[in-house]
């Protein structure tokens, strides 16, 4: 098995870092170093690339049909669980959904509880929260372990005993600001985003400083370019300078004030250019015909100057849209071989159905193919670059959401407003060059209505309902496998469920994820094939990771069915258009799973 710690060095590595005289440059290089070693999980994506890949091997092909589970550990927490742990030294960090409890096991001592954080939040966020109460995990950095609590406060707890180092408060409840994400240490920042599209958000992505919590900067995704942190002649898009406040010219008014774009997702970051990656969500309200233009910068990617903030490029890849298509999706940083030269390449899942990639540095659109073959509601990408429509979406005339005004229900849309992926993240084997991702096979019918803007009220003006692609295999899900340089699938294992999983690729080969009914399954890397499956307590929408500790290979996951497509469960609602649609979509679901909370470590037989 390759690069597995000495016991030795565990004991050095735990004490370096906890060390009080830490400076936050040393503490940003043994972040990296830990990053580098595959036997931590020290950030919830795996690495800054978003790759979702480990090094290790001790379990492969050959040996992983005889996993076995070796410990579990309940959260006490009901709701959806996503995210997963982390593994810092002989430390594993464990959080839950609302309250967002953080635990720290001993590794040494069989789980034993090491600390117990758990904040004091006014509930009321809960109804606040769109989609479930979930939380996509801690992160670690500086000594220190970062909560971004449901209620938009971001707390620094000492890593070593869980005290509360310092907090600051990132957003308002009472007007719709909420989080579910991750936060992502970079340097001597803590980079954070914003929940909250269907309030009337104003998405954001501000950097703290790690040391004591105070802000360096806010990027806003609309608004003067003050606030978006643009250079009207410097920041591109599709290669062409944006222009002066171009976050406010394709918006009605001061509509871009409430105008969404919030920054849910998964971050990513290249040291090299010193470019953070991310996406913004869907403009406010779900009601197209209430905001005319293209309404920049929501459904956009970012990349970001981690030290001042300034937007480099960008690129809208849904503009004005109509299905609330979010575009929070990862976004996964290879250097790849592409028409014959290495490039910096960006690939990135939207919830739109179309796989792109990009050249990272300049933000070249390179690759914008579906990657589920039922998505309708668009043609394709215009890719000629002579032309006016250079880079949008041709978008079919019956599946448009405001085709034939207010309150006309749009039948047949595919995807949904789930997408063809939500936020659960794909992976990437470099031994491959193969992406490995997680799908919903899901499509909608969408009837807008008109909506007015109150301050801590749902902002949607949209009635959705939900259900699995016709004249297809007749599940909702499916695990694909994608080549980002042509743009193709080259396998796909049909789910009954959406897949809500985060995959986790490896050098041994196998790949790993979980389905909606409990099931961790590993599959072969090269060909899909099933290779082990065991059902844990509950759903699994938590992401898939592996560590390794006394010389041994252990791979994990949360389960705790919710999220959107298990809101009805988690939730208790009934009503088939309640969870904006999901709940009827994904009924049956409580035929397969009950609520859980629960960790399962797996690991081989001695």
């Amino acid at each position: 098995m390759k690069r597995l710690l000495s016991d030795k060095r565990i004991l050095v590595l735990s004490t370096a870092l906890f060390a009080a005289s830490m400076t936050t440059a040393s503490a940003n290089e043994e972040l990296q170093k830990l990053i580098d070693d595959p036997n931590q999980w020290a950030i919830q994506t795996g690495d800054y690339a978003n790759q979702r890949y480990s090094e290790l091997d001790q379990i492969t092909k050959d040996n992983v049909g005889d996993l076995q589970v070796a410990w579990t550990f309940s959260t006490g927490v009901l709701r959806g669980h996503e995210g997963s742990p982390l593994v810092v030294g002989d430390v594993m960090y464990v959080h839950t959904p609302f309250p967002n409890v953080v635990y720290a096991l001993d590794l040494n001592d069989d789980g034993k509880v090491l600390w117990k954080y758990e904040p004091k939040q006014n509930p009321d966020v809960i109804p606040v929260m769109c989609c479930d109460t979930v939380y996509r995990g801690v992160a670690y950095g500086d000594g220190k372990i970062f909560l971004h609590q449901a209620d938009t406060t971001l707390v620094a707890l000492d890593a070593k005993t869980g005290e509360v180092v310092w907090s600051v408060k990132n957003g308002d409840p009472s007007k719709g600001e909420t989080n579910t994400a991750t936060v992502m240490p970079v340097k001597d920042k803590v980079m954070v985003g914003i929940s909250g599209g269907e309030f009337g958000v104003r998405g954001s992505m501000t950097a703290y400083n790690m040391s004591d919590g105070s802000v360096a900067w806010r990027g806003y995704s609309m608004g003067p370019d003050s606030d978006t942190l643009m250079d009207p002649e410097k920041t591109t898009h599709l290669g062409e300078p944006v222009g002066k406040d171009s976050g406010t010219a394709t918006w009605e008014g001061d509509q871009w004030k409430i105008g969404g774009g919030t920054t849910w997702g998964w971050f990513s970051y290249d040291p090299d250019l010193n470019l953070m990656y991310y996406g913004t969500g869907n403009p406010s309200t779900w009601n197209p015909a209430q905001r005319p233009g293209d309404n920049r910068w929501s459904m956009t990617i970012f990349a970001r100057d981690v030290d001042t903030g300034m937007a480099k490029w960008v690129y809208q890849m849904t503009p004005h849209d109509e299905w609330d298509y979010d575009g929070v999706n990862e976004m996964i940083l290879t250097d790849q071989e592409f028409d014959g030269q290495e490039r910096k390449l960006l690939t990135h899942f939207d919830r739109n159905g179309l796989g792109y990639t990009l050249d990272r540095e300049s933000g070249e659109l390179l690759v914008a193919e579906k990657y589920d073959p039922v998505v309708n509601w668009t043609t394709g990408v215009d890719m000629d670059e002579t032309s006016d429509t250079y880079g949008r979406p041709a978008v079919v005339a019956d599946y448009s959401t405001e085709q034939n005004g207010e309150d006309v229900n749009s039948t047949g849309i595919c995807p949904s407003a789930l997408g063809t992926k939500d936020q659960q993240p794909a992976a990437y084997s470099p031994k491959t060059q193969t992406f490995y991702v997680p799908t919903n096979h899901v499509c909608m019918d969408y009837e807008p209505f008109r909506v007015s803007y109150t301050a801590g009220q749902p902002y949607v003006g949209a009635t959705l309902s939900m259900y699995p692609a016709p004249d297809s295999h007749g599940g909702m899900g499916n695990f694909i496998a994608w080549d980002n340089t042509k743009g193709e699938i080259k396998w796909s294992i049909p789910e009954k469920f959406s897949v809500w999983s985060g995959a986790l690729a490896t050098a041994g080969d196998v790949v790993f994820y979980g389905t909606l009914e409990g099931y961790l399954k590993a599959v072969d890397a090269e060909t899909g094939d099933e290779l082990y499956k065991f059902k844990t307590p509950s759903g699994i929408i938590g992401n898939v990771m592996t560590y390794s500790h006394g010389d041994k290979q252990y791979v994990a996951v949360l389960s705790g069915v919710g999220g959107w497509a298990g809101i009805g469960l988690a939730a208790g609602l009934t009503n088939p258009t309640e969870g904006l649609g999901a709940v009827g979509g994904y009924a049956a679901l409580s035929d397969y799973t009950a609520l859980g909370g629960s960790l399962t470590v797996f690991a081989l037989p001695n």
